[in-house]
């Protein structure tokens, strides 16, 4: 197993030394870094534990100017390194560093005290006591505080059996089967092609495996795979790798993005957040205001909207949402940091990685947060199912970011004890909690109830109409099928009614449909067209398919029209078309019935006019 170790504190305070002289490694690459004498970008190293771990080295820069690029190097790291410098102590960037690996909640780590050889004991006594008082409500309280020298080499030998130590006490990296390389170094190698590096989390990548870089959507494939300068065929997560693309140019990638496997990995531009402003600030945090958003080695300017309050006070936590100015690739769980041009402002943890915008101060939104935010798979599921519904499956993966057979099998649950309603087939079912499955036949049931007493005589509701209010979409149909299993609805035609309603006639209206239809009945081919009732009677008349509207002024009842059809297509079957005036003849009608009724035929696309002459179709 591999392991990353980060190294954090103010400028000059000798980190890039230590690294140095615990591996024989500059991490001080650039030609600026060497006139400058600072660690600019990240910086890379490596060792062998006595234990026999292996351990990648993250140095990060510690100026103020440069602390986004350390935000970069801290997200991936196993164990960090606080560097604290005996001759100067706590400084502005040590306080800020901490709050950093503390809101990242770096889950182990080790305070260092450098150059133990430029101070006295009771000097370097008052650092270490300044360090303890300081660590004391974070993270890293009670964690080892060592004193070393560089340049001697005290102190050395304790601090790399300590980091043995707290390594071989870490939790073994995750791997839910999706890999992602957040992609913190990119650069060409001759003969290769274009590199990028990053700290390898939550899966596994090997030779020749497709891939992807999001949010770009640019595929790709590995060509070769490096851990520490040594080749291999497959890199576990925890490992500081490199990856050889093929066919990608250094162009085409920025760091950043992230390297994962495709069509899974969805960018963002809103997030749900649970978020922390740091105690020490002398301000507080206004909701709508901009800030640069930090994860992992991706940076974008952002907006915070505050769920619960107006404004958020130093040391306080909340609710909130950031809407991203440029889409992000992440997952929920993950921690990030916000800024101002001049200071950490605070950070938190992503609860939802594709949210919806949400109302403010609503007390159901922030509890479906909170469920969320707890953890427990069928907790999520439910909470993400109450933001939007109907949710489609391969949504539900997306959002969800927990491994698929996980969330597979937690939805057959939920299923099977009726807490999720699922339709569709395969990877195109989706879902509504049980709540939402009520509250959309309720819904549909009072817009039907009230269709049906505005509209006695209507037999149904067209279809189109229904999913149009109730914002069905494409889910229509499958939603039509259960409604109508469960015998909510019936189908009438192109429309549905509920199973409950029935036609009501008025005696008048019963009368108008008798006269109508005995007068079609008296001269069925050529049947007047002074008795037509109004739409509504003549529609359900249509429904109920009795009689057949070729046009607003011809209606024919439905036996005489599957007659005259009938000897048409016998016809043309016959003598291979009819024109206009023969189809006159054979029904023994005027020209006004024969033309309306193939101009019918024609829409209904049972004949098709050529000339002056009809064929079938």
């Amino acid at each position: 197993m591999m392991f990353v170790l980060g190294t954090a504190g103010h400028i000059d305070h000798g980190k890039s030394a230590l690294v140095q002289a615990l591996t024989g490694i500059d991490p001080d690459r650039l030609r600026e870094e060497k006139e400058r004498g600072m660690t600019i970008d990240l910086g890379f190293a490596w060792l062998k534990l006595p234990s026999g771990r292996e351990v990648g080295i993250v140095d990060v820069p510690g100026h103020e100017r440069f602390i986004k690029n350390m935000l970069a190097g801290v997200g991936g790291i196993d164990l960090a390194l606080l560097i604290v410098a005996a001759n100067e102590g706590i400084m502005p960037q040590t306080r800020e560093h901490l709050a950093i690996l503390d809101l990242l909640r770096i889950p182990n780590g080790i305070v260092v005290i450098t150059k133990k050889d430029m101070v006295d004991v009771e000097s370097l006594n008052l650092v270490t006591a300044d360090i303890g008082e300081l660590i004391k409500s974070t993270n890293l309280d009670g964690v080892p505080i060592i004193p070393v020298s560089a340049i001697t080499g005290e102190g050395m030998s304790r601090l790399v059996a300590m980091i043995d130590k707290r390594l071989g006490e870490a939790k073994p990296k995750r791997d839910s089967g999706r890999p992602r390389l957040p992609i913190d170094r990119i650069f060409t190698i001759v003969g290769a092609g274009t590199v990028v590096t990053g700290t390898l989390i939550d899966g596994s990548l090997s030779v020749g495996d497709e891939v992807e870089i999001v949010p770009r959507r640019l595929k790709s494939r590995l060509r070769g795979l490096q851990t520490h300068k040594a080749r291999v065929t497959t890199a576990s997560p925890g490992n500081r790798v490199a990856a050889n693309l093929i066919g990608i140019t250094t162009a085409q990638v920025q760091r950043g993005d992230v390297l994962t496997k495709p069509n899974w990995l969805i960018p963002t531009t809103r997030l749900s957040v649970q978020l922390s402003l740091l105690p020490y600030l002398r301000h507080s945090l206004t909701h709508n205001t901009t800030i640069s958003f930090h994860t992992g080695a991706a940076d974008t300017m952002a907006k915070v909207r505050l769920l619960e309050k107006e404004k958020l006070q130093p040391g306080e936590t909340t609710w909130a949402q950031l809407a991203l100015v440029k889409p992000i690739a992440m997952v929920k769980g993950e921690r990030f940091i916000i800024r101002s041009p001049k200071e950490t402002l605070g950070g938190g943890k992503v609860v939802e990685t594709h949210a919806q915008r949400l109302s403010r101060f609503r007390p159901a939104t922030i509890e479906n947060l909170k469920a969320q935010e707890e953890g427990k798979i069928e907790t999520i599921l439910l909470a993400l199912l109450g933001f939007k519904q109907p949710l489609e499956l391969l949504d539900l993966l997306v959002q969800s970011q927990l491994p698929d057979g996980e969330v597979r099998a937690a939805i057959d649950f939920l299923a099977s004890q009726g807490h999720v309603i699922i339709l569709g087939e395969e990877d195109h079912r989706f879902l509504f909690s049980d709540s939402g499955w009520v509250r959309l036949v309720r819904e549909a049931t009072a817009i039907l109830k009230d269709y049906h007493q505005k509209y006695p005589v209507r037999s149904s509701v067209p279809k189109a109409e229904l999913a149009n209010r109730l914002k069905l979409g494409k889910y229509a149909a499958e939603i039509w099928q259960k409604l109508m299993a469960e015998g909510i609805l019936s189908e009438e035609g192109l429309g549905v009614r509920l199973s409950t309603h029935k036609v009501k006639l008025t005696s008048t209206q019963q009368s108008k449909i008798d006269a109508f239809l005995k007068s079609l009945a008296q001269n069925p081919y050529s049947p007047p067209g002074n008795q037509i009732p109004e739409p509504d009677l003549l529609n359900m008349l249509v429904e109920q398919q009795k009689v057949v509207k070729v046009s607003e002024s011809v209606i024919f009842t439905t036996s005489a029209y599957d007659e005259m059809v009938a000897k048409i297509s016998a016809h043309i079957k016959d003598r291979g078309n009819v024109p206009l005036a023969e189809v006159r003849d054979l029904l023994n009608t005027s020209r006004k019935y024969a033309q309306a009724l193939l101009e019918h035929l024609d829409e209904k696309k049972i004949t098709r006019r050529v000339g002056d002459e009809r064929v079938l179709y």
